[in-house]
């Protein structure tokens, strides 16, 4: 293969090069997509320290295991989840490496007091009721995007749909919610006046 076609390959060709033992083929898929696995981890991270090792450490896995690689999702999304995973064995293995006292130990100045937590912990159960109350589709939705922290692109993947029906979805999911909180808080003035 010439380089001109190892670039306009698309990476259903290149996978399929390296399935072959074409590591050159390799070598542009991880040029396609480790800048923005790189600019993802330091995101996350809040710098540039472990970057470097998260991207190697992802681009080993896609390599071992790309064998897996199912052609139903776009490559980019399937590199993206085991880059998605990999930063959650990371801070995983960081929080197994602190003494029990770190885990456990907050600044002074972010550490929630007592009424806060109950606070928060009386916001999360009513949204928690909330999501009940949402017809399943829309409550399935929610809790992908905003608690699992998918991608509106891999939450078509999962679920089937266009981009285009999901976003939408979401959106009404979000009216619904919006909705919900409104009235209760009209209620909770009512009662309280």
């Amino acid at each position: 293969m010439e380089i001109a076609d190892y670039i306009v390959a698309e990476d259903r060709q290149l996978v399929e090069r390296v399935l072959a033992g074409d590591d050159l083929a390799f070598e542009y898929l991880f040029n396609r997509y480790s800048d923005a696995i790189r600019r993802l981890f330091v995101q996350r991270l809040g710098g540039a320290n472990d970057a470097d090792d998260l991207l190697q450490e992802t681009f080993i896995k896609v390599y071992i295991n790309l064998h897996r690689y199912s052609s139903s999702f776009t490559f980019g999304q399937w590199v993206y989840t085991i880059a998605r995973n990999t930063f959650i064995d990371y801070v995983r293995r960081r929080q197994d490496d602190l003494s029990i006292d770190e885990r456990f130990a907050s600044p002074a100045s972010s550490a929630p007091t007592p009424e806060e937590s109950v606070i928060n912990l009386q916001q999360r159960t009513q949204i928690e009721h909330y999501l009940q109350t949402l017809a399943p589709r829309y409550r399935q939705l929610i809790v992908m995007r905003f608690f699992d922290e998918y991608s509106y692109e891999e939450i078509a993947a999962k679920l089937g749909l266009p981009l285009g029906t999901v976003k939408t979805q979401i959106h009404r999911a979000r009216e619904q919610m919006c909705r919900l909180i409104a009235r209760s808080d009209e209620r909770f003035k009512i009662q309280n006046s």
